[in-house]
């Protein structure tokens, strides 16, 4: 019997309880960070970020926050790719598990210009720093429709270029292609039960279509990239 992706899920994740911490944890970010950037998915993000600044001075700094950033994989590669290409990025992730943002702290001690809070975005969002770009990495099918909604008004009040939203294409099809990535990269349980949920609760294009026209939004595209995730960029200026 095929898995049945008509509707998002509503089913929680171990990962959302905040308090969570230790190996398991600290595996599951890694592993995670892992198969994004092997399958591409760092890609998708960067390149919606280049999409952003293209037109803006190559000189003139850009603050970028990253909500739910995890071990901090995507900041990392966004530093490396900045200093490769003489850009001054100025890179924030914030996550609402402490251990998590300790555990990516660790991992960028290299990084000057990488910075990390811990914060509920629903409780702090309001204290956020003013940035030029929002990026939201497999973070955005965390939340309920009406979550996402509230979220994103209030991301285009603190985002003066934009926003990058890279998330999971709810299908059959990756459902059961993430089963043999399990396999394949030994993933522990927690990892493997958090992932089949992900993908029941990421998303159609209709399902992004119907938030853009809720938030009415005027400049934004939405498109479909390996391995099963949706690039949805937003512009605010």
């Amino acid at each position: 019997m095929m898995i049945d992706t008509s509707r998002r899920s509503t089913a929680p994740e171990i990962m959302d309880d905040f308090q969570l911490e230790g190996e398991i944890l600290r595996d599951a970010l890694d592993k995670i960070a892992s198969i994004n950037r092997l399958l591409g998915g760092n890609k998708v993000t960067l390149d919606g970020v280049k999409a952003l600044i293209r037109i803006q001075p190559k000189h003139q700094l850009i603050r970028i926050i990253d909500i739910g950033c995890g071990n901090g994989d995507m900041l990392r590669a966004l530093a490396d790719y900045g200093k490769n290409n003489n850009l001054n990025f100025e890179l924030i992730g914030i996550d609402a598990n402490n251990f998590t943002i300790e555990h990516a702290r660790s991992l960028s001690i290299k990084y000057q210009n990488i910075s990390y809070e811990c914060k509920d975005i629903f409780e702090d969002l309001a204290k956020t720093t003013e940035c030029d770009i929002m990026l939201c990495t497999l973070t955005l099918h965390h939340f309920t429709d009406e979550e996402i909604i509230t979220l994103l008004q209030n991301f285009k009040d603190i985002a003066k270029l934009g926003i990058v939203i890279n998330d999971l294409h709810r299908s059959a099809i990756a459902y059961y292609l993430f089963n043999t990535l399990c396999f394949v990269f030994r993933l522990n349980d927690m990892s493997r039960e958090d992932g089949l949920v992900s993908i029941l609760r990421g998303f159609k294009k209709t399902d992004l279509q119907r938030y853009s026209k809720q938030l009415n939004l005027k400049f934004c595209s939405i498109n479909w990239k390996w391995a099963f995730r949706y690039q949805w960029i937003i512009k605010t200026a």
